[in-house]
């Protein structure tokens, strides 16, 4: 393997710390160089040999580093990632893109004019669901997928003190949960022709979204997305329903919690899902319903492929573009909600 690539992490908050610091730390041809954080101490704590940064600023212009990563909040994004692209930086988002599709599509045409990477953060198509019905679509088995549900319930019916749930641009479960489901969605299915938005306040002192119910309309198939904040019961994480058979699929991804305790990404049995869906299928006029076992999920697969595409030129694994899109569904849902209406989309 070439010379790894040197990696700057804007911030050290949730994200940083759950989802990329882990990655960036213990995967072969990457080395975690440095963190901006005004707080140096939660830092070395966790990586004792890491630079600290005082200012985001100042990790822009270590000239060690080639990759800086911005997990921060929403409403930064844009701004950071330009100073980075300015930089010359080759540059990874956290989901979401940007706050709007104008920020976005900027930013794209920042990074063409630099000449650099800029990658946005769907660490969801590295799920163990995802890379399943992946597989499954693939095999063919349930036949032309006619009825496609996807959920992401969590039962937090108490607000918490922190940007995701304040009344700030990017703020609340559109922004947060959305992308990910609007994304695995149109992975497996293309471009919508337009989306019908339900978006909610339903909690008592909530300030930002925290419940949506979107229809994704294709001229095939009814594509349905869920997220609550009030699912004591568990929903199920997929339902889809096609003409030879159905897979119905209960429990998240565990590759967040076990991050959250501190676990590494670093032995065999990391990704593994032990929920396994089931199949239903029709075989001699019966209907047969069986296990159907998990792919292993792995977000560090992300981050293997941003070592390919800017080691070795291979693809980007998340381009600019398809984050664009996903912004433009976010932007149309909120406009759906507003004005009660499908809204079509021109993409």
């Amino acid at each position: 393997m070439s010379t790894p690539i040197k990696v700057g992490i804007v911030g050290y908050g949730y994200a940083s710390k759950t989802f990329h610091a882990p990655f960036i730390a213990t995967l072969p041809g990457y080395e975690l160089t440095a963190i901006s954080s005004s707080d140096p101490n939660k830092v070395t704590l966790d990586w004792p040999n890491v630079a600290v940064a005082s200012s985001p600023e100042k990790l822009f212009a270590n000239p060690e580093i080639e990759l800086v990563i911005i997990p921060t909040p929403n409403d930064t994004h844009y701004a950071l990632a330009s100073q980075a692209l300015a930089a010359g930086k080759h540059v990874v988002v956290d989901k979401p893109f940007t706050v709007t599709v104008e920020e976005a599509e900027k930013l794209q045409q920042q990074a063409l004019k630099e000449g650099k990477l800029l990658s946005v953060y769907h660490n969801r198509r590295w799920d163990a669901g995802f890379l399943t019905l992946k597989k499954l679509f693939a095999d063919g088995c349930l036949g032309d997928i006619k009825y496609y549900e996807s959920h992401f319930d969590r039962y937090r019916p108490e607000t918490r003190q922190r940007w995701r749930e304040s009344a700030v641009a990017g703020g609340g479960i559109w922004y947060d949960l959305g992308p990910h489901l609007l994304d695995q969605a149109l992975q497996f299915f293309g471009k919508p022709l337009g989306i019908t938005a339900d978006l909610g306040i339903i909690r008592p002192n909530a300030e930002a979204t925290d419940y949506f119910h979107v229809l994704l309309n294709y001229s095939d198939k009814k594509v349905v997305l869920h997220a609550t904040t009030v699912a004591a019961a568990e929903s199920p994480l997929y339902v889809i329903h096609g003409m030879k058979g159905s897979y119905v699929k209960y429990g998240l991804d565990s590759q967040e919690d076990e991050l959250k305790k501190g676990r590494l990404p670093t032995d065999d049995n990391w990704g593994i899902d032990k929920r396994n869906g089931y199949v239903t299928l029709s075989q001699n006029d019966e209907l047969v319903t069986q296990e159907w076992i998990n792919e292993k999920g792995n977000y560090g697969g992300y981050y293997l492929a941003i070592y390919e595409a800017i080691r070795n030129g291979a693809a980007t694994p998340v381009l600019p573009q398809e984050a664009i899109n996903i912004m433009k569904l976010i932007e149309a849902g909120i406009r759906s909600d507003k004005e009660k209406r499908t809204i079509n989309i021109d993409f």
